[in-house]
C-alpha cells in the first residue's frame, strides 16, 4: 500500500541515510550486489530531487576504544582487539556508494546513527524533517535509528528493499511487525513515486 504523503513529504527537507554500508559489514552478506544497486538507485533518486544524502559508518580511533566498557555486548570485543579502526579498509563505505561533495558523513562508535554523532544537528541545520533509512543491519543500526529518530520527532521511512540483516526471520519480523509503530515502511519504487510527487 503506498505511503500517505498528506502534502508533508518535501524532498528538499528529506535525507536518505546510508547506514553501515561499509566493506567489513556488507561483505558478510551472502549476495550484496543487488542490495547495493538498489541503494545506489535510491541515492540517485534523492539527489535528483535535491534531497540530502547522509552516510553513517562505525569506526573507532585509539581514544574511542578506551571509552567502550566491558559491559557493552556489541563493541567490547572490538575495543579489546582494536578492531574496526578508523583507517581500516573494512570500515570504509563500499565504493559503489561512495559519498560526494556536499553529502553528510559521520562516524559513530555505537549502534544508532545519532547517539554518538552530530548527525541530528547537521540534519536540522539543513532544515531536514524527514529521514529515509537504508542500512545493514535491520536489527542493529536500522532498529536503533528508527526509535531514536522517531523520539527526535523526525518523520521516518524505512526502505524495505534497501535494508538487510544476517537473520532473515528477524529482518522480516521487524519490517512486518515492529517498524510500523514508529515509521512508515516503503520500498524504493514507492520512494521514487513520492519524490516525483513532492
Amino acid at each position: 500500500m503506498p505511503a500517505p504523503t498528506n502534502g508533508l513529504f518535501d524532498p528538499k527537507r528529506t535525507a536518505l541515510l546510508v547506514m553501515d554500508y561499509q566493506n567489513g559489514i556488507v561483505g558478510r552478506l551472502p549476495e550484496p550486489d543487488a542490495l547495493i544497486g538498489r541503494v545506489r538507485d535510491a541515492i540517485a533518486d534523492v539527489r535528483a530531487h535535491e534531497g540530502t544524502i547522509g552516510y553513517v559508518r562505525v569506526a573507532f580511533t585509539d581514544d574511542d576504544y578506551a571509552t567502550v566498557p566491558a559491559t557493552n555486548v556489541t563493541f567490547a570485543a572490538a575495543a579489546e582487539n582494536r578492531a574496526m579502526g578508523d583507517d581500516d579498509p573494512s570500515t570504509a563505505i563500499v565504493e559503489p556508494l561512495a559519498p560526494e561533495q556536499g553529502d553528510i558523513v559521520v562516524r559513530k562508535v555505537r549502534i544508532g546513527a545519532m547517539s554518538t554523532t552530530d548527525l541530528d544537528q547537521r540534519l536540522r541545520a539543513r532544515g531536514i524533517n524527514t529521514v529515509v533509512l537504508t542500512g545493514v543491519s535491520t536489527s542493529g543500526v536500522v532498529l536503533s535509528t528508527v526509535i531514536d529518530a522517531a523520539d527526535r520527532d523526525y518523520r521516518v521511512y524505512v526502505l524495505s528493499d534497501c535494508v538487510a540483516d544476517f537473520d532473515p526471520d528477524l529482518h522480516d519480523l521487524l519490517l512486518d511487525k515492529v517498524f510500523g509503530r514508529r515509521a512508515t515502511v516503503i520500498d524504493s519504487a514507492e520512494l521514487h513515486n513520492m519524490l516525483a510527487k513532492g
